[in-house]
């Protein structure tokens, strides 16, 4: 009861104090409500509704609880297990604290029951008795591909990560981790490192991560590409550290930084790096070890004396995975010291790998090789073969026709014009680089004179400055130019080459929407397709090696969108043929050949990749009889060399003597094409092809790479066909979805 703290009720109740005490304490009166409640109890009949219960007495006092029951009570609220916040999750539910030891037997990081699981690695089946004696705590379990990346890999490219597994854990090659990635162009060689890298990051057999750190080595314009890959396959799941500029000062501490990282879950676990950087900055990451290094486009190791061959060996890593379409490109040493990079002394030192291997194998493919030598040529082939073919794997992009659309491959032979024709026969008569080769020397005048040849053959503009200057080889050439003749502005019709490729360029922006990539080996000819560019108003982008990285991923990008206006890309094969993924084009011409065919492959696999959804055309141009075609059939010889080791195909031809390698500065003007009539192809009668090839003939294809050979009738090609009066002589050419269109 409330009682008034008033003075005049303060005294009341003072002067009242001892009847109060006597009388028992106050009630209040029982209500109608409570006297009709009662009655009704007693008559056995209640209205009040079931569903309320009774209300409690209102008090001024809190509800204290003892202090045992508050402690059960917070007890209860932080015993709770901790749920993940994501949907659907159906891992760990948490019922362990973050840092303490999970208890029980161990488990593999992905289930390898799963639907689709790649599994590397499975432990031996033990039986019931020696499953009762294993230590739970060392027992190894499986490693199994994280399904994010197992469910995007092909058949191929689990079939590559299980052999590169194999290899960097030693299971394939006691004592060896190394191996190389020998795949062709487009089969997806970066996604399939990117899942073994991933993978030795995060498990092994033993429960806990294979490695620390990994290194990317790569050419430079492919920095931001590998650090690109990684971020779309892998989502954010790690953050790769790429070093593509900066100062001296800023690289050495982001690379002392890397090298510093330690524990079971680093930061930046991988380095991206270009060969340049790395050369530079060896020193900084010689100090510690790294768990795997990864070298892309690996045939810049073919020098085993080069600076960047020594830096990237004294690496501590014993883990090396080196990456290559062309393993093979000049001759057997280069392949060598890939080979020895990897895994170090599977083939011996290179002298005795020259004496037992190089040696008997060049002899035996000679053409003049008698029967003897080429049956231990055959021999030590087969067993270089059976020992190199543990640590490499190879496929061929005949795999990618399941996925991609149609290329077709053609080797155009293009005629010269009148002036190139007269300055060509006229160098060959003064500077007579023939005689210095019959003496069996090479000097610098006829090294040379094979340049001056060769830029002959793109454009007489290119030789122009030679024969203002009356060098040796050009004195009076310049009174065989056109009256008022000028190289400020580009003349199409002084070049066969130059006018087929005018007559490509103009079918193909007036009858389709496809756009094209101009190769050459020389940015001279990058300054006339500029000029030829801008007289006939085609936007185009241009990238050559004075071009920096970052600018480079932009306008490879920029191009790559279907929306952009370019319609051709100009690209320096020297500097950026490697690695680019130029599929916003379908359509590619390669101007002029190079000595390595490796860098010729590596330029023309630039359209034809994962993400093309256009039928591709490749167009090899040459000049015919020319120096061009020598150089042609050179080519020829070393991929027949590289498909004997690396393809293991058994029946490549043995094209050339070296007597006829030797026959570079002569001018068949009366062919139409000196490579077609050298290999005797018995594909053609009377210089039309016929199908199939003759009766007793013991060879389909003396051109084994190549499916036809054609004239203007045999023609596919509507851009092609358009070009072929302009000054095309010949072609060869190859359809890579050849059995599938059923052509015979």
């Amino acid at each position: 009861q409330r009682r008034s703290l008033a003075p005049s009720q303060l005294a009341k109740r003072k002067a009242g104090d001892e009847e109060e005490e006597e009388e028992e304490d106050w009630h209040p009166t029982t209500t109608r409500k409570r006297q009709k409640a009662v009655s009704e109890t007693e008559s056995g009949e209640c209205y009040r509704s079931p569903f309320r219960k009774p209300l409690a007495q209102l008090t001024n006092r809190p509800h204290c609880l003892d202090s045992s029951q508050h402690e059960a009570f917070i007890r209860s609220i932080l015993s709770k297990p901790f749920k993940v916040p994501i949907p659907n999750y159906k891992g760990p539910l948490g019922l362990r604290a973050l840092g303490i030891k999970r208890a029980g037997p161990r488990s593999p990081l992905h289930d390898p029951f799963e639907e689709g699981a790649l599994v590397l690695y499975e432990p031996p089946v033990l039986s019931a008795h020696d499953q009762l004696k294993i230590d739970k705590e060392k027992a190894p379990v499986h490693v199994v591909v994280d399904p994010v990346l197992s469910r995007v890999l092909r058949p191929h490219q689990r079939e590559g990560v299980k052999f590169l597994w194999d290899c960097v854990t030693s299971r394939r090659i006691p004592g060896s981790h190394g191996c190389i990635m020998a795949d062709e162009m487009g089969l997806g060689k970066t996604l399939q490192c990117i899942t073994l890298m991933w993978t030795l990051l995060r498990q092994s057999p033993d429960c806990k991560p294979e490695i620390e750190k990994a290194v990317v080595v790569s050419p430079s314009s492919l920095v931001r590409n590998w650090y690109n890959e990684v971020e779309k396959w892998l989502g954010g799941r790690i953050q790769p550290l790429a070093i593509d500029g900066g100062s001296k000062e800023e690289i050495d501490r982001k690379l002392v930084g890397f090298m510093n990282q330690r524990g079971l879950r680093v930061p930046s676990p991988i380095l991206i790096i270009s060969y340049e950087t790395f050369r530079l900055h060896a020193e900084v990451l010689q100090k510690g070890s790294v768990g795997l290094v990864i070298c892309d486009e690996g045939h810049r190791l073919k020098n085993s004396e080069n600076q960047t061959y020594q830096a990237l060996n004294s690496l501590n890593t014993p883990r090396r995975v080196l990456i290559s379409g062309t393993p093979i490109q000049n001759d057997l040493l280069e392949y060598f010291s890939l080979v020895h990079f990897v895994n170090s002394g599977i083939l011996g030192t290179a002298q005795e790998f020259k004496r037992h291997f190089e040696m008997p194998i060049l002899k035996g493919r000679d053409a003049d090789a008698s029967e003897a030598e080429r049956h231990k040529g055959e021999e030590r082939l087969k067993e270089l073969i059976s020992i190199v073919n543990r640590c490499l794997i190879r496929r061929t992009s005949d795999i990618l026709s399941k996925y991609l659309p149609v290329k077709i491959e053609q080797v155009v032979c293009c005629r010269l014009t009148p002036l190139q024709a007269e300055l060509y026969k006229n160098f060959l008569k003064q500077a007579k680089p023939v005689e210095e080769l019959k003496e069996g020397k090479i000097s610098v005048s006829s090294l040379s004179s094979i340049t001056s040849l060769k830029k002959l053959c793109n454009h007489p503009a290119l030789i122009h400055d030679k024969c203002v200057e009356e060098e040796e080889g050009f004195m009076g050439a310049l009174d065989l130019f056109p009256a008022g003749y000028s190289t400020k502005s580009v003349e199409p019709q002084l070049s066969g080459k130059m006018l087929v490729l005018d007559y490509i360029l103009a079918v193909t922006k007036s009858t389709s929407n496809d756009k094209v990539v101009l190769v050459s080996n020389y940015t001279q000819t990058l300054d006339l397709f500029e000029k030829l560019c801008r007289s006939r108003r085609y936007l185009y982008v241009r990238l050559d090696g004075t071009m920096s990285i970052k600018k480079r991923a932009k306008i490879v990008e920029r191009f790559n969108s279907p929306s952009s206006p370019e319609f051709i890309f100009m690209l320096s094969s020297k500097a950026g043929g490697c690695g680019l993924n130029l599929i916003g084009a379908n359509r590619l011409v390669m101007f002029d050949p190079d000595w390595n065919p490796a860098n010729d492959e590596q330029a023309m696999a630039r359209v034809w990749r994962d993400g093309q959804k256009k039928m591709c055309y490749i167009y090899r141009l040459l000049s015919t009889g020319t120096i061009e075609e020598k150089i042609f059939q050179r080519q020829t010889h070393k991929k027949a060399l590289s498909s004997c080791v690396v393809d293991e195909e058994q029946d490549v031809e043995r094209h050339f003597s070296l007597g006829e390698l030797k026959e570079l500065f002569t001018l068949n003007e009366t062919t139409t094409s000196d490579t077609h009539d050298k290999i005797k192809c018995r594909r053609c009668v009377n210089g039309h092809q016929v199908r199939p090839p003759p009766e007793g003939s013991d060879c389909t294809s003396d051109l084994s790479q190549w499916n036809h050979c054609a004239d203007k009738r045999g023609l596919q090609d509507s851009v092609l066909k358009a070009a072929w009066d302009a000054a095309v002589t010949f072609t060869f050419h190859h359809h890579s979805h050849e059995e599938q269109r059923g052509i015979p």
